[in-house]
C-alpha cells in the first residue's frame, strides 16, 4: 500500500532556491491509543540528523496530562527555535487537528503520519501495556479505544496537510520511520498522499464488533501488489524511485534546455514543482479531422482564456510531437498577445505518452482526441495513448462510456495497473471528441466552420471543465499520490453503461459519524417522497474519489424525468421545476432545479448561466412570498451549497426558523448559516461581475454552533434549537441591506 516515500533532495530545476533553507515541519500524527505514535515519533528522534520536538499532550504538564492549549504553545516554541515537531496525540478527527495546521504559517510544512491499524490491535496493545505515561492501559484503554473508533476521521490533503501518509502495518511504519529518520536539516519531501487504502473501504467497528467476528476492513496489511522493496534511504514506487524521478527531471530539462529543443511559452512553465496539477492535451481535429489551424487556435487561445481563473495554481499545456508544429506557433504568438500567465499555459514538444520520462515534465492528467467509439485503433494520439496504457484504460473506458458525440468528453480515472500510471504518473485520461472536417471520416460537417466552431469551442469547454472537476473535487496535489488514481467522472457522457458511473464533479465532504444509506427510492404508488436531501447527505460519509452514489442521483431523475416524479412536483417549467425537499430542516423548505442536463451543482456555471439562475431566483422568491402572505412571522433566504451532496443543480428556500425535526446535527445546521451556503443574490450578481462563484469548502461545516440572529454560541444542537426558537435579535446588516433576507419587514 505504501507509495513512494523518497526524500526529494534534488532542488527543481532552474528555480534559484539552492540556498534558502528548507521549512520546518509539522507532522501531526493521528491513531488511536496503542497505535503506535509515542513509538514512531521517538524511533524517528533516535535516528533523524534533523532537529525534532515531540509534543505529547499525556505528559506536557510537567510530566502529566495537560491540555490541549499547552501543546500548541509547546510547539508554536519548538517551531521558533528551529525545531520540526511531532504533535503526539489522537488527533482522531478534524476538528482536533485544525488547530494544529495553522501552525507556524505558510514558513511551514504541514504533515501526517496516519497509524491506521486495526482496532483490534490496539486494543490488544493498549490492555497489555504497563506503565504508559497517560495511564491508559488495562480495561480502561479498551473503553477509550471503542468509543473513538466510530468518530475516526481520516485526514484530508483539502485540511490543509501538505503531505499525508497512511501506514497499516509494521512494515508500512518501518519505512515511513526511515523516511523521516532520514530527513537532514535541509531536505524536503513530496507532496501529496501515500499509501492510502482504497476508497471504499469500510471504517474499522469497535470491540463489541470484534467479538461477533465482524472484519469489514478487511486485510489490515498492504496491498502486495503495489509495494516495492525499499531501504532506509530508496523507497522505489513502480521501476524506478522517487530521486531518480527527480535526478531524471533536471537532467531531461538541462538537456533540452541546451538544445533548444524545448518548445514553451515560459521556462517557469516547465520547472515548476511535480506537486502542480497538469493537463497535458494535444490540438483538438487538427491532425487527422483537419480542422483549420487558424479557427483552432483562436478557440485553444479563447477557452484557455476563460479557464485559466479556474484552475488554481493548476496548468494547461499544449502539447505537439513536433518541433516545427504550426499550431503551437500559433497558439504560442496568440497567448502572448493576451498576456495569458505562461506559468499556468504553455507550449510543450513531445510524445504526449512520455512526457515525463523522456522530456522531464510531470502531467497527472492528459486529453486524448478519441474516436467516437472510444476504442484503440487508427492513428495519432488515440493509438498511441491505448497503446501506452494497456489494456487497463480500455477496460476503465468501458465503465464509463461506451461511446461520444462530438463537443463531448469523458473523464476516465487510470488503474494504476497501467504501464502510463507507473511510468509517467498519469492518474486520469480524459477522452474528448472534436468536429471532423475530414471527408474521409465519419460525421463531416463539408467545411461548415459555424457548426464546426460550435462544437470545438463545446470540446474544449468539456475537456477544461474534466479537468477543473479533478482539481477541485480530488485536490491532485503530487506526482506520486495514493498509487490508486483518484476516481473523476465523466462530462457528458454518451450511452452511459450505469448511472452511478456518472462522476461527482466537486468534494464532498466526510460527515462524522458513517451511516449507511443502500440506495433511494421515490414510492409513487403511495406518492410519499422518499427524496434524499440534505439531511441523509450529511450524515453520509461520502469520498471525495467517489463518483454520484445511486441515492444522490434523485434530483437528477426528477429534473431530467419529471413525467415520472409528478407527485413530487410543485411547479414545473421549461427551464426550473419546484418541490419540497424530503428532509426539510425548517418550516418550509423549497428546492427549485435547473432542468438542465450537466449543471449538477454550483461549481459548474458561468456567466452565460445567469439568466437561468435569475429564473431559479425569481420562482424561488415568489414561493417565499406566496408562503410569507400565509405566515408574516418568517423569513427566508434563497441560496446554494457551496458543495452539494445530490447531483443537480439546486436552489434552497428556506425559512429561517429552523423549526424542524430533521435538523439533528452541526453539519445541518452550518450548511445554511454560514458561509457555506452562498446567498442567491450575491451568486449572480459575482457571476455578472467576474464570471464566476468563489465558493467555499466544507471547513465551514465544522465551524462552533452559533445562532444565526445573535451569533451566541452553543454547544450542541438542542440547547441552540431551544435559544433559537426565542431568539428576538435582529438579523445581521449586510442580510438587511441587499437583499439577502426576504421578510414582510424588509
Amino acid at each position: 500500500m505504501m507509495e513512494s516515500m523518497e526524500i526529494d533532495r534534488e532542488k527543481a530545476p532552474f528555480t534559484g532556491e539552492e540556498n534558502k533553507e528548507t521549512k520546518p515541519i509539522v507532522v501531526v500524527l493521528v491513531g488511536l491509543p496503542g497505535s503506535g505514535k509515542s513509538t514512531f515519533s521517538d524511533e524517528v528522534m533516535r535516528i533523524s540528523s534533523r532537529p525534532w520536538a515531540r509534543v505529547c499532550q499525556d505528559t506536557i504538564n510537567n510530566g502529566k496530562s495537560g491540555t490541549k492549549i499547552q501543546c500548541l504553545s509547546v510547539a508554536a516554541t519548538a517551531l521558533k527555535d528551529g525545531k520540526s515537531v511531532f504533535i503526539d496525540r489522537c488527533n482522531i478527527d478534524r476538528e482536533q487537528r485544525a488547530d494544529f495546521l495553522k501552525l507556524g504559517g505558510q514558513q511551514t510544512e504541514k504533515h501526517a503520519v496516519v497509524l491506521d491499524h486495526p482496532a483490534k490491535l490496539c486494543i490488544s496493545r493498549s490492555v497489555k501495556r504497563t506503565g504508559h505515561e497517560g495511564n491508559l492501559q488495562g480495561g480502561k484503554a479498551a473503553a477509550v479505544v471503542n468509543q473513538m473508533v466510530p468518530k475516526k476521521e481520516l485526514p484530508k490533503l483539502s485540511e490543509g496537510f501538505d503531505r499525508i501518509t497512511f501506514c497499516h502495518d509494521e512494515r508500512d511504519v518501518k519505512e515511513a520511520v526511515n523516511v523521516y529518520g532520514s530527513l537532514s536539516p535541509l531536505d524536503s519531501l513530496p507532496s501529496g498522499c501515500f499509501g492510502q487504502k482504497k476508497s471504499d473501504a469500510k471504517i474499522q467497528l469497535g470491540i463489541m464488533k470484534f467479538l461477533k467476528k465482524v472484519d469489514p476492513s478487511g486485510n489490515a496489511g498492504s496491498d502486495p501488489t503495489v509495494r516495492q522493496k525499499c531501504s532506509p534511504n530508496k523507497l522505489s514506487v513502480g521501476e524506478d524511485t522517487v530521486l531518480q524521478r527527480s535526478k531524471m527531471d533536471s537532467a531531461a530539462l538541462e538537456k533540452v534546455g541546451k538544445s533548444n529543443e524545448l518548445d514553451i511559452t515560459s521556462t517557469s512553465g516547465a520547472n515548476s514543482a511535480n506537486s502542480i496539477p497538469t493537463l497535458a492535451f494535444p490540438s483538438i481535429s487538427t491532425a487527422d479531422f483537419q480542422f483549420n489551424l487558424e479557427k483552432a487556435s483562436d478557440i485553444i487561445v479563447e477557452k484557455v482564456e476563460e479557464f485559466i481563473g479556474r484552475i488554481g495554481k493548476a496548468r494547461l499545456v499544449l502539447v505537439d510531437l513536433s518541433q516545427g508544429s504550426k499550431i503551437l506557433s500559433l497558439v504560442k504568438t496568440k497567448a502572448a498577445q493576451k498576456n495569458i500567465d505562461s506559468n499556468k499555459f504553455f507550449t510543450f514538444v513531445g510524445d504526449i505518452t512520455r512526457l515525463h520520462s523522456q522530456r522531464g515534465l510531470h502531467c497527472n492528467v492528459i486529453a486524448n482526441a478519441a474516436n467516437w467509439r472510444l476504442k484503440p485503433g487508427g492513428g495519432g494520439v488515440n493509438a498511441a495513448i491505448f497503446k501506452a496504457a494497456g489494456s487497463a484504460l480500455e477496460i476503465a473506458t468501458k465503465e464509463k462510456a461506451v461511446s461520444l458525440s462530438p463537443g463531448k468528453s469523458v473523464v476516465v480515472p487510470l488503474p494504476s495497473s497501467s504501464p502510463l500510471f507507473a511510468r509517467e504518473g498519469v492518474t486520469h485520461v480524459i477522452h474528448v471528441l472534436g468536429p471532423n472536417m475530414n471527408p474521409m471520416r465519419p460525421d463531416c460537417l463539408k467545411d461548415d466552420y459555424v457548426q464546426g466552431c460550435k462544437i470545438l469551442r463545446e470540446a474544449y469547454s468539456s475537456l477544461f471543465e474534466g479537468f477543473v472537476s479533478i482539481v477541485r473535487s480530488h485536490g491532485v496535489a503530487s506526482i506520486h499520490n495514493s498509487g490508486r488514481p483518484l476516481e473523476s467522472g465523466g462530462f457528458q457522457e454518451v450511452i452511459p453503461t450505469n448511472d452511478d458511473q456518472k462522476a461527482k464533479r466537486e468534494a464532498d465532504y466526510e460527515s462524522e459519524r458513517s451511516k449507511k444509506y443502500k440506495g433511494l427510492r421515490l414510492d409513487l404508488k403511495s406518492g410519499a417522497s422518499s427524496l434524499m436531501d440534505e439531511e441523509k447527505i450529511q450524515d453520509k460519509s461520502v469520498n471525495m474519489t467517489k463518483s454520484w452514489a445511486s441515492w444522490a442521483q434523485a434530483l437528477h431523475d426528477v429534473a431530467m424525468h419529471p413525467n415520472k416524479h409528478k407527485n413530487v412536483i410543485l411547479e414545473i417549467s421549461d427551464d426550473v421545476l419546484v418541490m419540497n425537499d424530503a428532509y426539510p430542516k425548517a418550516q418550509r423548505h423549497l428546492l427549485v432545479l435547473a432542468r438542465v442536463d450537466g449543471l449538477d451543482s454550483i461549481a459548474d456555471i458561468c456567466r452565460e448561466h445567469v439568466p437561468l439562475l435569475k429564473t431559479m431566483h425569481a420562482v424561488g422568491l415568489k414561493w417565499a412570498v406566496k408562503f410569507l402572505n400565509e405566515n408574516k412571522s418568517l423569513s427566508f433566504r434563497l441560496g446554494y451549497h457551496s458543495v452539494p451532496s445530490m447531483r443537480q443543480l439546486h436552489l434552497h428556500v428556506i425559512s429561517q426558523d429552523f423549526d424542524s425535526i430533521h435538523l439533528k446535527n452541526k453539519k445541518h445546521w452550518n450548511s445554511f448559516t454560514t458561509p457555506f451556503f452562498l446567498d442567491s443574490v450575491v451568486v449572480i450578481k459575482e457571476l455578472e461581475d467576474v464570471g464566476r462563484v468563489t465558493l467555499k469548502d466544507d471547513k465551514c461545516l465544522a465551524m462552533e454552533l452559533r445562532c444565526h440572529r445573535c451569533r451566541s454560541a452553543h454547544p450542541n444542537i438542542p440547547r441552540l434549537k431551544s435559544h433559537i426558537s426565542s431568539c428576538q435579535a435582529p438579523f445581521s446588516a449586510d442580510l438587511l441591506q441587499n437583499g439577502r433576507l426576504v421578510s414582510s419587514t424588509v
